[in-house]
């Protein structure tokens, strides 16, 4: 299906696609290997969480910003600033060895890394053809989830401890540049809107739509920095519990693409509805699952994959309701609720690990899947028609 779009469509997924799937590998590698740092020295589960929630704040405050930004800079030099801030946070968490101090670089993480993903998945949304876009963003998810995949299987090459783990990652977010260089002037697109979104109204127009983006980045953050906790107090070794995040990540992979074209032909409301439901069915079963490794494994990577259409499905409904300069805004507000996400989940979930090692995660995920499957419910049992307007 790729190969029949034009070559200046072609380009531009290309680019943008390559771009945000690059840094999703160094992305993927930093979070668990922060946490196990954190964990090795003897922070709390609930501290840890706190921790990954500092990049969470710093894309609630630099989203909004994003829009007016890439105006006035343009998409790719932009895209080259907040790579070139990405390397240079990477190179203090390196040399830092004060670990309040990964506080303030977490901000300037999250900075480089909020830039980058609202300007490519804009960049995404404007070039990918209205008729086949869940199939678009099906496929950047896979390409993602691949990058998420090799992040922690990189990690568990390099080990957690000394410079090369940051070194390498580093490196990965280098390497993002490349695509962006190849694609020249011609191949970027412009980003249009308000210099701050209109939150309350993109809410008010998408709330099904935005909160999936807030429920998945409590999911994503949270279990990237957390479940390998989870399988250190499991009895796992360090090796196989950051496996475990390559075993989800390959999930997203797998399922994507599938989901995506059932998307282009299905209420993709109830669809979120059912991610909703398989996640917290999942999140009950699996740490009863986790003494037999390879059902775990495999529920692991099945659950991961499911859930993980949250994000796609979600940002399919919001590019069919907003246009033009509208669209900017509402990929800047999901991007933002995607960091509120980040914001709630690792907490929620470190205080539930605290309370129940180790199951505690998995119960805290349980809890945040039943509000948003009522949320949803709620919000979609009105007439079809209203849940076109709203969804």
């Amino acid at each position: 299906m790729f190969s029949q779009f034009d070559s200046q469509t072609r380009k531009r997924l290309a680019a943008a696609i390559s771009c945000i799937s690059i840094v999703g590998i160094g992305l993927s590698l930093v979070i668990p290997l922060l946490a196990l740092r954190l964990e090795a020295a003897g922070f709390p589960g609930h501290t840890n969480g706190l921790h990954i929630a500092i990049t969470g704040l710093a894309t609630l405050a630099g989203a909004p910003l994003t829009p007016w930004l890439a105006r006035r800079l343009g998409v790719r030099p932009l895209l080259f600033g907040a790579i070139a801030l990405g390397i240079a946070a990477m190179m203090g968490f390196a040399f830092c060895a004060d670990y309040q101090l990964w506080l303030l670089i977490r901000i300037a993480f999250g900075l480089s890394l909020t830039i980058i993903f609202v300007v490519s998945e804009y960049w995404i949304s404007a070039a990918a053809p209205p008729a086949q876009r869940g199939f678009v963003l099906g496929l950047y998810a896979t390409v993602l989830a691949l990058g998420f995949a090799i992040g922690p299987a990189l990690l568990s090459l390099t080990g957690a401890q000394g410079l090369p783990p940051f070194f390498a990652a580093a490196g990965l977010i280098a390497a993002a540049a490349i695509p962006v260089a190849l694609a020249g002037a011609e191949g970027a697109v412009t980003m249009e809107g308000p210099a701050r979104p209109n939150l309350r109204r993109i809410f008010i127009a998408s709330p099904v739509a935005l909160c999936a983006a807030l429920l998945y980045g409590a999911i994503e953050t949270g279990l990237n920095g957390l479940l390998p906790v989870f399988g250190l107090r499991s009895g796992f070794s360090q090796s196989w519990s950051t496996f475990q995040l390559s075993l989800v990540a390959l999930g997203n992979v797998v399922f994507p693409i599938p989901i995506g074209l059932v998307a282009d032909r299905l209420n993709k409301t109830w669809m979120l509805a059912f991610f909703a439901l398989f996640g917290l069915a999942g999140a009950l079963a699996l740490p009863a699952l986790a003494s037999d490794r390879s059902t775990y494994a495999a529920a692991l990577f099945i659950w991961g994959g499911v859930i993980g259409g949250l994000y796609p499905v979600g940002l399919a409904i919001l590019s069919e309701r907003f246009r033009g300069a509208e669209l900017g805004s509402a990929n800047a507000a999901y991007i933002m609720m995607y960091s509120l996400g980040m914001m709630i989940g690792p907490p929620t979930l470190g205080f539930g690990i605290d309370l129940a090692s180790p199951r505690g995660m998995f119960d805290a995920l349980a809890v945040l899947f039943l509000a948003y499957l009522a949320f949803v419910v709620t919000r979609g049992a009105p007439s079809s028609a209203r849940r076109r307007s709203r969804a």
